[in-house]
């Protein structure tokens, strides 16, 4: 008596999915670090301690729509120009209670790049 057991035929793995599925992730990771920028900024927070006897000491005040340098206005774009001296020196930034973060970076990215200048945040 002979049986008569079909055998089920297996399709073919289609590589054409798996394919796809890598080039997206791929692409997809591609962009991703394509668009995201790392940017640094260092800055110092002032702590208590021995005050420094050789550098000038600059107030900035940062507000949401204004600059003080020294307690006069100060216009965000000149803000290298009443910054800039030969002697080395300290800004003491303070932050208003609407001052932003991005504020923040613009002008530390302003500040550093002023010869003889430190820049550092107090609270």
């Amino acid at each position: 008596m002979a049986l008569n057991v079909r055998r089920r035929r297996r399709r073919r793995l289609s590589m054409t999915s798996l394919i796809d599925v890598i080039f997206l992730l791929l692409l997809f990771f591609m962009l991703t670090s394509t668009f995201s920028k790392y940017g640094e900024i260092e800055f110092a927070t002032a702590a208590a301690g021995g005050a420094e006897t050789d550098r000038a000491i600059r107030f900035v005040k940062l507000e949401a729509n204004r600059i003080l340098v020294d307690g006069t206005l100060a216009a965000f774009e000149d803000m290298a120009m009443v910054m800039a001296t030969d002697k080395p020196q300290t800004a003491l930034i303070s932050l208003g209670q609407n001052a932003t973060s991005q504020q923040l970076i613009d002008l530390l990215s302003v500040l550093k790049g002023i010869d003889h200048l430190r820049a550092q945040v107090i609270g």
